[in-house]
């Protein structure tokens, strides 16, 4: 084994520095994940009593580590147990960046098609509806995703299998529309189904002035690789969420504009799609870049 430095009369090999430094970025991303939750607390402190049993062990305390030891024994299951939900979000976070399912294989092996699956998508109806929404203040929540067809999400809602339209979208977010309560999902051009619930972030940096629907945005966000779509019922304003991250206040070109890039990322015909689908110039408030949440 090739070593490479001593530290007193341990023999320290690259192997070992590879090894901490894995570990230390796992620990860092677990911590990022449970920041601003009271279960960061439990962690520290769940992660505090093993350096500890470490520490007795390595002196060879043995009633200590016997102890310790014990409950060591029954940590993963304490942990699974209080940690649950960390637990699901973090494997979600780890199933957004894979692609296992077949579909995305296929796409892989077919990288001169990116963009294929959204070239016949027009925004327009979409843009036209948020800005009926937006001037009524009446609620929306619709989600753009190219990449799954998030049926975990879909299914939780009613079945619409439509092609997009403004008409379509108007009817479902009218407030006396029995599937206004929840979100919509769009996937390659068509609403996959409506009244869908979405997973409810639990960051508490979110300002106060941000409702449910808000919430679950940017839960949607955070949990899949999807662009979130959010008109305010209060307010009126209309915003876009990604990655955990906010644009507030969007006239219409930017929306358009933004949704389109989301659709055709890395695709050369990007540029096109949004010169192609170009809308009337409007006084409307630029875009406000975001709060990180």
């Amino acid at each position: 084994m090739i070593y490479a430095f001593k530290i007193g009369f341990l023999d320290i090999s690259w192997v070992d520095v590879f090894d901490i430094l894995f570990v230390s970025i796992l620990l860092y991303q677990l911590y990022k994940l449970m920041r601003g939750s009271v279960a960061v607390r439990i962690f520290l402190g769940f992660l505090s009593l093993y350096l500890i049993f470490l520490v007795v062990k390595a002196a060879e305390m043995e009633l200590l580590s016997a102890i310790l030891g014990q409950f060591m024994g029954v940590g993963v299951l304490a942990v699974i147990i209080l940690f649950q939900q960390e637990i699901r979000k973090f494997l979600l976070l780890i199933g957004k960046s894979t692609s296992f399912d077949k579909e995305n294989i296929l796409e892989n092996f077919r990288l001169w098609k990116r963009g294929e699956q959204h070239r016949e998508f027009n925004v327009s109806p979409v843009v036209d509806a948020a800005k009926s929404l937006s001037s009524s203040n009446t609620g929306a929540l619709v989600v753009f995703s190219k990449s799954s067809q998030l049926k975990f999400y879909a299914e939780s809602g009613d079945p619409i299998d439509a092609r997009v339209s403004k008409r379509l979208l108007l009817s479902i977010f009218n407030k006396y529309s029995p599937l206004h309560d929840g979100a919509v999902i769009i996937y390659k051009g068509r609403i996959e189904a409506a009244r869908c619930i979405l997973p409810v972030s639990e960051n508490d940096n979110l300002p106060a002035q941000y409702g449910l629907r808000h919430r679950a945005a940017l839960g949607m966000s955070e949990t899949t690789d999807s662009l979130v779509l959010v008109v305010s019922e209060e307010t009126g304003e209309i915003s876009l969420v990604r990655s955990g991250k906010f644009f507030h206040n969007l006239s219409s070109p930017d929306l358009r504009k933004k949704i389109t890039e989301y659709l055709y990322e890395d695709s050369e015909d990007a540029a096109e799609s949004v010169e192609s689908e170009e809308a009337t110039p409007t006084t409307e408030p630029a875009t406000q870049e975001l709060k990180e949440a």
